[in-house]
């Protein structure tokens, strides 16, 4: 368990320049597609070890700014630091070997993988075969092999996932798939979890599991988290800090108590002006 904790807590390489308290920044970040401008100049921070929500109606452009995040959009204009480092042209891979990981609205697990497959896979991201031990199959490369496995089954264990580790990961109950999901970020080692809309297709239970399962991976491998979701009540009992997008714009940025009774606010989510 040990082996465990210290490598997810390892600090990544660019750690030099984290000595201020923020570990993301973003600054005016736009993107346009044909005529339509998606997300418009948004500008908000992230402290570290805080809970940051990104919140907005249908629409708003809540996704659009995540996948401009972690890599999978590149922004048209504004400027993108985490820990210091300026992201905003790296692909996806740069961004999570950096130390910002993320999941997906839907689950995008290896299904034809089992559980523990799934969570080897994500750490070799941080654990690379040179090409001569990948040909020639040395004794390096079967200790690695083995550690990796090993550390695999430790975080799993820590989740309440070991038992299910032969099993395929589409056949667990979807609150486990979830929470897989999170686990195989988990194992790229991030200094950053970006969760997009983790509470999707989940019942009141299952919602109320996984508000504490955030809490646990916050306070237990020392994270940063920016969440996306839909649902409010989850939103505001969790987050530090929220920021709300409509219509591609910030409207509005503070703490839960204050956002949920801005007249802007409401009236983005009822569509009308509040009197």
């Amino acid at each position: 368990m040990d082996q465990v904790m210290s490598l997810i807590n390892t600090t990544p390489s660019n750690s030099s320049v984290m000595s201020d308290s923020l570990m993301m920044d973003v600054k005016d970040l736009s993107i346009q597609f044909g005529g339509l401008k998606a997300v418009d100049a948004v500008s908000f921070s992230i402290k570290k070890n805080e809970i940051f929500g990104l919140i907005g109606p249908n629409g708003a452009g809540k996704t659009t700014v995540f996948n401009m995040l972690s890599g999978f959009y590149k922004a048209d204009s504004g400027e993108i630091l985490f820990a210091g480092q300026d992201i905003s042209a790296l692909k996806p891979h740069s961004v999570n070997k950096l130390g910002a990981a993320r999941t997906f609205q839907n689950i995008r697990l290896f299904k034809g993988l089992t559980v523990l497959e799934n969570v080897v896979v994500a750490m070799q991201q941080k654990h690379e075969h040179t090409w001569f031990d990948s040909l020639v199959k040395t004794e390096k490369f079967y200790k690695l092999e083995k550690e990796l496995v090993d550390e695999s089954i430790e975080l799993l264990k820590i989740f309440n996932l070991d038992q299910y580790k032969n099993d395929l990961a589409d056949s667990l109950p979807y609150g486990s798939q979830r929470k897989l999901e999170i686990v195989r970020a988990l194992a790229t080692k991030p200094m950053l979890l970006m969760l997009d809309e983790p509470a999707a297709g989940m019942n009141l239970s299952e919602k109320a599991a996984l508000k504490d399962l955030i809490h646990f991976i916050k306070n237990k491998f020392n994270l940063t988290i920016l969440l996306i979701e839909h649902d409010m009540k989850l939103v505001m009992n969790i987050c530090d800090r929220i920021a709300v997008l409509h219509r591609g714009k910030k409207i509005a940025e503070g703490i839960p108590s204050d956002i949920k009774t801005l007249p802007i606010v409401i009236e983005a989510y009822l569509g009308k002006k509040v009197v």
